[in-house]
């Protein structure tokens, strides 16, 4: 399959992928399956880079790469399964999810939880040289307490805000992404905002909270 075989090929689609801008999916997918296996490498293209986020935010870490790149993979060889009218990035995300799931099984037996939380910070977009080294150092910590907060949510709490606001995925993708209805959504979503919003300090640094 064209466009889709290399790491270093899904590495390049990455950096390209902001300047796909919006695919005619359902033209492509029946390109695909009218015989044109090249045609996929659009819809790679066009959904690396938040299959790579997925992968990371789930816990993938120096492996996302290779996540992504066997997701892309198993979504191609399932397209004939693949329910017409629907849309392509949820459905492909609950494969990424599920490719992290059992690669993360399986990195456990062999990386300490040192080791695995190492390989996570190193996966992350790195801040650009440019950036205000206080800027950047703060950045750093940010992210390691929502990571952190994130990690003492349940797991249907933490999987709807990641989905929602990490991924950057609207109510209904969230919804057909984890197959609830968008009433439980909302719910679970309202319930892990909640939860979050007393586990994160403010964003002033603050610690009026508890006093107050």
């Amino acid at each position: 399959m064209k466009g889709v075989r290399t790491r270093e090929g899904t590495r390049g689609l990455a950096r390209e992928g902001g300047l796909i801008g919006a695919v005619d999916e359902a033209a492509v997918i029946a390109r695909v399956r009218a015989g044109e296996p090249e045609a996929y490498a659009e819809l790679v293209r066009a959904h690396t880079g938040i299959a790579i986020r997925a992968a990371v935010a789930f816990g993938a870490g120096s492996d996302a790469e290779d996540v992504v790149q066997s997701a892309f993979f198993k979504a191609y060889r399932s397209l004939a399964t693949f329910r017409d009218g629907a849309a392509f990035r949820p459905w492909l995300l609950r494969i990424v999810v599920n490719e992290t799931r059992n690669t993360v099984r399986s990195a456990v037996r062999l990386r300490s939880a040192t080791g695995r939380e190492a390989a996570l910070l190193e996966a992350e977009p790195l801040i650009p040289d440019s950036a205000d080294p206080a800027v950047a150092a703060l950045e750093t910590e940010r992210r390691a307490l929502l990571r952190a907060a994130l990690g003492q949510l349940g797991e249907e709490q933490r999987l709807v805000v990641t989905y929602r606001y990490l991924l950057d995925m609207d109510e209904a993708e969230t919804a057909e992404a984890l197959g609830w209805p968008r009433g439980t959504v909302k719910s679970r979503l309202n319930r892990g905002l909640k939860k979050l919003g007393r586990l994160l300090p403010p964003p002033d640094g603050g610690g009026g909270g508890a006093g107050a």
